[in-house]
């Protein structure tokens, strides 16, 4: 019973304080419910004074007035529609610099921000390793420069700009030019490779074939040198620039020499029908039938490749830089070139005289001929009055046609 009891006053206990913390929930949902409804029952602040004119301020009021001014409102609005702002790529703008770094020029084209010269857009003949300075030489500040847009601006706004391909542009209208006049020019050589040299012409950089190089090798050597040069090919559209030293040279060549002249060269190659010569970059045709007036049964007894001789120039073609040589007109007796060839080139400058003084003999005689025939031809027209209208009614003859073929004979 004891125990009964004691289980009985447990449960009873327990259920009066499940009852009391029920309780206890219940007011305090009840009191978060009131607070609610009071808090959504709750009128609106009302805003204060200083609210109400904080809503109503616009800022300061400018009355606009013209009389303070050169201009109107109406004549700055129309300045500003008239004005470009074309900043596109490609467009070719006006600015200057303000900055000059390492790295570029910094460079102010009325845009909303300022631009950016690379430094390897600066100049067209940039050369290595002299950095900042060089860069400050090329692109002065404060001083208004013509720039080139080679760029979309970027997230700043800015834009990039260059001074090199305007040059670059400006130099193959150059070049252009100079090919139109087939000029010479003059152009140092700044590299060369297996195939040649390259050169620069107003900036531009030439290909010169070895092929086209008188009297060097396209070796190290050549760096630096000032070589005399002609375009050989000039094409913008493919930057494809191509020139000649060998071209130059003749052509400056060919205006000093002339028949007659006596020149020295090197055997270059033997053909069947005669040795070529290399005369001062030129090519010149020494025939087999101008070498001796003896018959020459095997040339290469007479001539070899690398042989240093000396020649008559005998004809000459200036247009397209080609020589005909002689060297039967140096032998002091025919047949010295297979006897002895050493003999005719060392006397070649006294045979040669002799040779021009025996020419200018020989044209004398025939002009005093031809003087002869003509003083001689007076009378041939008075026997042709003379002989009255039988001889112009036979018209078997022609003694005008005879003078005249007699002419040709002697000036031949």
């Amino acid at each position: 019973m004891t125990a009964i009891s004691s289980l009985t006053s447990n449960y009873i206990t327990a259920t009066s304080y499940n009852q009391s913390i029920n309780d206890n929930s219940s007011a305090s949902v009840q009191l978060q419910s009131t607070v609610l409804e009071a808090t959504e029952t709750a009128k609106p602040a009302q805003p204060t004074r200083f609210d109400r004119l904080k809503q109503l301020y616009k800022g300061v009021r400018n009355t606009p007035n013209d009389e303070e001014v050169s201009f109107s409102y109406a004549d700055f609005a129309q300045a500003v529609e008239e004005t470009e702002y074309a900043f596109e790529r490609n467009t070719v703008v006006e600015g200057t610099a303000v900055e000059i770094t390492q790295a570029g020029a910094i460079v102010d084209i009325g845009a909303k921000a300022s631009a950016f010269l690379p430094a390897q857009e600066a100049s067209l003949n940039m050369e290595d390793g002299k950095g900042i300075e060089q860069l400050q030489e090329m692109i002065p500040i404060d001083t208004p420069m013509e720039f080139q847009i080679i760029s979309e601006e970027d997230e700043n706004g800015q834009l990039l700009v260059s001074v090199k391909r305007l040059q670059y542009k400006k130099a193959w209208e150059r070049v252009v030019e100079l090919a139109a006049e087939d000029a010479v020019l003059e152009a140092p050589v700044v590299n060369v490779n297996r195939g040649g040299a390259i050169c620069l012409i107003e900036g531009l950089r030439a290909f010169l074939p070895g092929s086209h190089l008188t009297g060097q090798l396209p070796d190290e050597n050549l760096i630096g040198q000032t070589l005399p040069l002609k375009f050989l090919e000039v094409n913008p559209e493919t930057s494809k620039l191509v020139v000649s030293n060998r071209k130059a040279v003749v052509e400056q060549q060919m205006e000093d020499l002339s028949r007659g002249d006596l020149v020295q060269g090197m055997v270059k190659a033997l053909k069947p029908y005669g040795a070529f010569v290399e005369v001062g970059g030129m090519s010149g045709l020494l025939h087999i039938s101008q070498i001796s007036y003896d018959r020459i049964d095997d040339l290469e007894k007479v001539l070899q490749p690398g042989m240093q001789i000396k020649c008559m120039i005998i004809d000459h073609d200036k247009v397209n830089g080609r020589i005909a040589l002689s060297t039967k007109t140096l032998e002091p007796e025919p047949g010295d070139m297979l006897k002895n060839p050493t003999l005719v080139f060392d006397k070649a400058e006294e045979t040669a005289a002799a040779y021009h003084a025996r020419m200018d003999a020989e044209r004398q005689a025939r002009e005093e001929a031809a003087r002869d025939i003509v003083l001689g031809l007076g009378d041939s027209l008075d026997d042709l009055g003379a002989s009255g209208d039988g001889d112009a009614a036979s018209g078997d003859s022609d003694p005008l046609q005879d003078v005249s073929d007699s002419l040709n004979s002697l000036l031949k």
